[in-house]
């Protein structure tokens, strides 16, 4: 049997070309093609691939976005053209099996990288592994962190914010603007708000200034403020 994948990116150009790339391998089946989050989940459910190709950055219901549900349904190798360390690192840590920028990898390559995945073994091409390593070696450093008193621990665990959403969270509370936070922790404004959407959904906050009063502790889930 033909080992079956789903190819999940907006641009069209880009899946044919992908498409094309893996039907030179006898082993392997596209079968089927998402333009975005929403649709990559509908079609794995209806075609049940055994790997899925996801891009990061779509309309809609981005590559992220989808991820945690599509792991649970399949093994998924990113590929894209994003770079940005804190992509990776999230990618990684919210179940993907590899790593893929554009440009970096040959036919063989990805073919190979396909059957790995598959299989459990992760592939990176050199700058997704490169933006790790810097990730990982930033993340070792002392933080620049506000104290973590114990009402502030309280809150991450209480929320269930990861630690980057909760540096995050402090520099909003700080009075921050995305693009001050993007410069801060070297990351993209897009990723910065990735995070804001996530973080205000976890608070149940539409506004900044109530994420804030939630955070600090003048309001509590569930209740609704003016911000």
């Amino acid at each position: 049997m033909p080992l079956r994948v789903l190819i999940a990116d907006d641009n069209p150009v880009v899946r044919a070309g992908l498409a094309a790339l893996l039907a030179t391998a006898g082993d392997l089946e596209v079968v089927a093609q998402a333009a975005d989050g929403r649709e990559a989940l509908s079609l794995t459910r209806r075609h049940a691939p055994d790997v899925i190709l996801l891009d990061v950055r779509m309309p809609g219901v981005d590559g992220i976005s989808a991820l945690p549900h599509l792991v649970q349904l399949a093994p998924v190798l990113m590929l894209t053209y994003s770079q940005e360390s804190e992509i990776v690192r999230e990618a990684l840590l919210l179940g993907a099996g590899g790593y893929l920028v554009h440009g970096e990898f040959t036919p063989e390559d990805l073919v190979r990288a396909v059957r790995d995945v598959r299989e459990g073994r992760a592939h990176f091409t050199t700058t997704a592994a490169s933006a790790l390593l810097a990730d990982l070696r930033t993340s070792s450093q002392p933080q620049r962190s506000v104290a973590r008193s114990p009402e502030r621990v309280h809150n991450s665990v209480l929320f269930g914010l990861s630690s980057r959403e909760v540096e995050i969270m402090d520099l909003i509370a700080s009075g921050m603007s995305n693009q001050q936070i993007a410069a801060t922790c070297f990351i993209s404004e897009k990723t910065v708000k990735n995070h804001i959407n996530r973080i205000f959904a976890k608070l149940q906050s539409t506004s900044r200034s109530e994420a804030i009063a939630r955070w600090l502790g003048t309001a509590r889930p569930g209740v609704t403020g003016h911000g």
